[in-house]
């Protein structure tokens, strides 16, 4: 659909919705192709009920406000239109807590051991790696108080990770003093090249 200001019609900026049944890549594909032809391009379809619905026209939003689209849906009950954004170009705000927490992450993690495809679960993270420094340290020297392997184990959340346990490798034998399990003992074991080498460092 294409549409231009009454008597304006070689000289107006064209308006553009491309229109189909369903949100697609197909059509995001066709409407990038017409920003060739206008800087007004829209892209419209049925607005779907209930959460998922909602969920659909933010999830599109975010995209069509990163392409410079407009985007519209129609409920197909009452023919309600709504425009969700307008054309234009993206200018995305900087979340500087989460560019930090990144940096962080990635300033305290030791080399790069995770392979490309890992689920989360597996994924050796910044606090993983703290964690199993402290689980070498037990594993040497037995149990220790928890200010002795944040310490040695260079990793000032020793306390809180043992506490916590949420790998299922600490126990604690008394106050503020915590031991290795023996899923600890098997952590060390199957990381123990990566093991060595932080603790090296």
């Amino acid at each position: 659909m294409v549409a231009v200001p009454l008597g304006q019609a070689l000289t107006a900026e064209p308006v553009i919705i491309e229109l189909k049944t369903s949100f697609t890549l197909t059509l995001f594909h066709q409407a990038i192709a017409r920003q060739s032809m206008s800087d007004q391009v829209y892209i419209a379809a049925p607005r779907k009920p209930g959460k998922a619905g909602l969920r659909a026209i933010r999830k599109n939003k975010m995209l069509c406000r990163r392409l410079g689209l407009g985007m519209i849906t129609v409920r197909m009950k009452d023919k309600r239109v709504d425009v969700h954004c307008e054309p234009g170009e993206f200018k995305p705000r900087k979340m500087k807590k989460r560019k930090q927490q990144l940096l962080s992450e990635f300033e305290s993690r030791h080399g790069d051991p995770n392979l490309g495809g890992m689920v989360s679960e597996t994924q050796m993270t910044s606090y993983r790696q703290g964690a199993l420094r402290c689980a070498k340290v037990l594993h040497d020297e037995g149990a220790c108080k928890a200010s002795y392997v944040a310490k040695m184990a260079g990793f000032d959340k020793a306390r809180n990770a043992m506490a916590d346990n949420h790998y299922g490798w600490f126990e604690k034998v008394d106050r503020g003093v915590y031991g290795l399990t023996p899923a600890g003992a098997q952590a060390i074991e199957d990381n123990a090249a990566l093991v060595a080498s932080m603790m090296e460092g």
